[in-house]
Formats: C-alpha cells, structure tokens, sequence
C-alpha cells in the first residue's frame, strides 16, 4: 500500500490531480488508514498510471472514464474502445492542421517585417487586425 505522496511519485501525477480524479470518480476512493491516511493499491496505481498515459495522449477526462469503464469488462468487444481512440486521432489531426496554418501565418507576418518602427511593424498590425491574416486559425472556444 502507498501513502498518496508515494503514488504521485510512482506516477509522475500531483497530489492535488489524484485527488481531483477520486473527486471525478476516474479513482476509487482509498482504503484510509487508522489516522485516516489515503492508502492504494497495485490496482489503483495501475489505474493511474492508465489515465496519466491517456491524458499524455490527449484524451479528455470523459473518454478515459469511458475507457476505464470498457477496460473494467475485459470480454467485450473492443469496437468502443476503438471508436474512441479514432475519435481522438481525428481531434489530433485537427489540431496539427490548425497548428501549420497558425505556422504558416506567423512565417508570413515574420517575412513582412521591416524591422523598422512599432508604428510599422507588420506583426503588430496582422495582431490588431484578423481581417489581415492569410488564413482563418481562430480557435473556438471550449
């Protein structure tokens, strides 16, 4: 059993995000010790560990709880777990789509500085006026 200072360590995840994840449900809640310390165990940690690789990944919190929930029944079809792991590789090759045109955007405002003053400088200009950019990178908001 580790004390929940020793699964952050074993982890690499603060103490303030396990406890955050029991709070969600994403971890069960502890055994408590005879001063009502936090134990946990193999399962917990594995667990865990589960959710920081999937966080890594860019899952969001409701698609690893689904994950979690398929992984707790080990003799169904995987289909789910594929559909969202698809899911998440269509979001990421979204978001590196939009990250080349942001890239494509900051080279040309960058070239077309004259390196003179404020008053003309093109990266000031592009900043204040969305109408100026090459390409339509606003993100939406979550």
């Amino acid at each position: 059993m580790r004390t929940i200072g020793k699964l952050a360590e074993a982890t690499g995840v603060k103490v303030p995000t396990i406890r955050y994840y029991e709070q969600i449900g994403l971890l069960p809640a502890p055994e408590r010790s005879a001063g009502n310390q936090r134990l946990y165990g193999k399962g917990q940690l594995e667990r865990l560990r589960f959710v920081r690789h999937a966080r890594e990944l860019g899952f969001p919190l409701e698609a690893i709880r689904d994950l979690l929930s398929l992984s707790d029944r080990p003799e169904q079809s995987c289909a789910a777990a594929d559909g969202i792991a698809r899911a998440q590789l269509g979001a990421v090759r979204a978001r590196i789509a939009q990250l080349r045109a942001l890239e494509g955007e900051l080279e040309r405002m960058v070239a077309q500085c004259a390196h003179g003053a404020i008053r003309d400088c093109r990266v000031i200009e592009v900043l204040g006026d969305h109408t100026l950019c090459a390409h339509d990178h606003a993100q939406t908001e979550a």
